[in-house]
């Protein structure tokens, strides 16, 4: 299986280039083809019970804040997110980067993304800054929202190397302010740990700008780690 897995990243490392350059080269295209429309800004702040990530309690147990901006013009956007944490290497906040399209065709709405992460307060000679590749794609299937999600960086965080993240997620309409959700995921990687993770919950918009999230976070590498535990987790989140 390890074999399997390792062959599977050093094929996926090979066209991850390839990926990242044709998303370059359409992009371009679309920009040539169609005129740019006037950007648009959305930005919000948030507070949670507990800071995840991947599946992963990232805040020790303590609440959170966060916050997050993005700019976008027609099928382009950039965003940066920023949220305080508690990593076991000293970390105390993560701030995610990202530069993105948003293309749709064939009936898929696509994500495709660079994203760079960086975690400050991290103590010295740790790698703290990392750049990963992302590429979602939704569909609506009856009354199911589903979407799949990759995501590789070729050299992750403190040891870890190569790695993959691959997630599948369906969402369904529960009343007119409601949303259900379940996602389940896989997690490879080089150096660093392997687990399987899911969530399950339910968002609902208390306001036209408030929204509260209660959700069920949990993997199968309790063993691992407090941060790999089940965890019942609850944000409220506000659009500016």
């Amino acid at each position: 299986m390890l074999e399997q897995r390792s062959l599977g990243r050093q094929n996926g490392a090979a066209i991850v280039p390839l990926i990242a350059g044709l998303a370059v080269a359409l992009g371009a295209g679309a920009v040539q083809a169609h005129s740019i429309a006037a950007p648009a800004f959305d930005a919000q702040i948030g507070v949670a019970s507990e800071y995840v990530g991947k599946g992963l309690g990232k805040s020790a147990g303590d609440p959170s804040v966060n916050g997050s901006v993005e700019v976008s013009s027609g099928e382009f956007y950039a965003s940066v997110f920023a949220s305080t944490a508690k990593l076991s290497q000293g970390s105390d906040a993560e701030i995610v980067s990202v530069i993105g399209w948003r293309p749709e065709a064939a009936g898929y709405k696509f994500d495709l993304s660079v994203v760079n992460r960086d975690l400050p307060g991290t103590r010295a000679g740790v790698d703290a800054n990392y750049w990963e590749y992302q590429a979602d794609a939704s569909r609506k299937l009856g009354p199911v929202n589903t979407r799949l999600r990759v995501n590789y960086t070729p050299d992750g965080f403190a040891a870890t190397r190569e790695a993959w993240w691959v997630e599948v997620q369906g969402t369904v309409s529960v009343g007119p302010k409601t949303k259900a959700s379940v996602a389940i995921a896989d997690r490879t990687a080089d150096g660093g740990a392997e687990y399987a993770a899911w969530n399950v919950g339910v968002k609902h918009k208390l306001t036209e700008k408030l929204a509260l999230d209660v959700r069920w976070y949990d993997t199968d590498s309790h063993a691992l780690g407090e941060n790999y535990d089940g965890r019942l987790v609850g944000a409220l989140t506000f659009a500016l």
